[in-house]
């Protein structure tokens, strides 16, 4: 391994990985921009380099912009990337009271750390965990795509009715677009720009960035957009940061778990990383009721996952060929126009490039908490403009990034359809976060229902009897009861003591 990590300290490596790393930042602190776009960009260029060269651009960029996209989710409510979403709860609200560069800190080191956890997974669970992501079908991941969405009865912080409603909206839109078992149009009033569906990314932007800037206008207030500003005066010492870690060694480590399994499920992604990882974490805390008012766990959570899912992804792909993201679907498109075939023969075949990849992941760590630091104190710098330049660069960059998806104007009204109806639930105090998630796993479980039942000649049991499945829903029920019997509990001890 050691041998493997020394063969990369090469300009010819090191140059093309680093400024790769430099545009993840950039991407994913751009509203809208994925990382998956990212590596789609750069993938091309790699083509005449060495193998580990342009897989060191990959992983690079790809680690970066998963925790960049977090910058703009903690000081402008604007989600960089989709496993942003859940750093905006709590991050923000840091932000507001002033708190906003300790918060960006803790996602920084955190996002390093989970990344790290990830990849030692990665390294020395690979084909145990590889067979478990194997054995999960539509019956599994419907159950999982379930688990998720209960998360949104975790994370709204008012009433449970409005949550509902938040997150049956979410569900109605996701609806939208061709049916996938019929294939016939849904919803779409023979508009073309809607048989695709509705990407759920501008349906981001828009919820979180425009309704900002419209709820900022309409306040017609003199303060900054966030706390971020009134941090610049002061920094952030390194020891603060590792005394809130120090204080949720439990959180990360349960985070990175989380991220890294549900990384190695193919299709899942970090952003379901994220999210589940953001429920569990308020589900098993002491101080639930602290969650999105700025909790030091709501921001430790979702970013420690998100970056650990990455490691995961690579679990599948290396071992059995089968893509954990899009992200590595991409890559293994790559790899076979480098003449490398993933598999289980891969870790005998091409024993120097797999602990060269391993390296490359682990080094990647390293230059992220140097790069990221940057990009923070690049990003920061934006607060010195005037509050209405601040408000009009957000809206801009929105906008741009919403169109530069897939080149559609579309995407554009899209961004301000639905930074108008965030602007009115906000009014009504209508959680957003719900909305996105049920956008989100909409699609994944109506999907996985459907061909399931067709499987099973539409017989529910089959989503009950496997092992697995079963357990899942062991574990929602359990999640639904534990509240009330908590509740019940305190009431019996109390008549005790009566």
């Amino acid at each position: 391994m050691l041998e493997a990590a020394l063969s990369l300290m090469r300009l010819d490596i090191l140059l093309p990985w680093i400024l790769a790393m430099v545009l993840g930042v950039f991407i994913g602190a751009m509203p809208g921009l994925t990382a998956t776009m990212g590596v789609a960009l750069i993938v091309p260029l790699t083509f005449h380099m060495q193998p580990i060269a342009g897989l060191a651009m990959i992983l690079g960029l790809s680690f970066t912009a998963i925790f960049a996209g977090d910058i703009p989710a903690t000081f402008l409510r604007v989600p960089g990337t989709p496993a942003s979403g859940a750093a905006v709860l709590d991050g923000y609200e840091m932000s507001k009271k002033g708190k906003g560069s300790l918060a960006i800190m803790i996602d920084l080191f955190c996002s390093t750390l989970g990344g790290l956890i990830g990849v030692i997974l990665l390294i020395t669970v690979s084909p145990t965990l590889a067979k478990f992501a194997l054995k999960f079908t539509h019956f599994e991941y419907f159950w999982l795509g379930v688990l998720g969405l209960s998360m949104s009865a975790v994370i709204t912080k008012e009433s449970n009715v409005k949550g509902l409603i938040s997150i049956s909206g979410g569900l109605l839109i996701s609806t939208i677009g061709i049916d996938p078992s019929t294939g016939f149009p849904r919803f779409t009033f023979n508009n073309l720009n809607l048989m695709g569906g509705i990407n759920f990314i501008p349906v981001m932007i828009g919820l979180f960035g425009i309704s900002e800037v419209l709820r900022a206008i309409s306040s017609q207030s003199q303060d900054q957009l966030s706390g971020a500003a009134v941090l610049q005066r002061g920094r952030v010492k390194i020891l603060d940061v590792f005394k809130v870690m120090g204080r949720n060694k439990r959180v990360i480590a349960q985070s990175s778990l989380i991220g890294t399994i549900i990384g190695a499920l193919p299709g899942a992604g970090a952003d379901i990383a994220a999210w589940v990882s953001y429920g569990v974490a308020k589900k098993t805390s002491k101080k639930p009721e602290a969650f999105g008012t700025g909790s030091e766990e709501g921001v430790v959570a979702p970013t420690t996952a998100n970056n650990a899912a990455l490691g995961g992804t690579w679990i599948p792909a290396l071992v059995f060929g089968i893509p954990g993201d899009t992200i590595t679907a991409i890559v293994l498109g790559a790899m076979l126009m480098y003449g490398l075939k993933p598999g289980p023969l891969v870790f005998q075949d091409n024993k120097i490039l797999i602990n060269q990849i391993f390296s490359v992941a682990l080094i990647s760590q390293v230059f992220l908490l140097i790069l990221g630091f940057l990009g923070i104190k690049a990003f920061t710098w934006v607060f010195k403009f005037p509050k209405n330049v601040v408000l009009a660069g957000i809206t801009i960059f929105s906008l741009v990034g919403a169109y530069a998806i897939r080149m559609n104007s579309f995407d554009v009204f899209m961004v301000v359809l639905f930074g108008i109806i965030g602007f009115f639930m906000e009014k009504v105090k209508v959680p957003l976060a719900p909305f996105i998630l049920g956008l989100v796993l909409g699609p994944m479980i109506e999907d996985n229902l459907r061909i399931g039942l067709i499987k099973s000649d539409g017989r529910i049991l089959p989503f009950l009897t496997r092992p697995i499945s079963a357990t899942f829903a062991l574990i929602l029920l359990a999640l639904f009861l534990y509240e009330p019997a908590v509740l019940l509990v305190k009431k019996l001890r109390t008549k005790k003591a009566a």
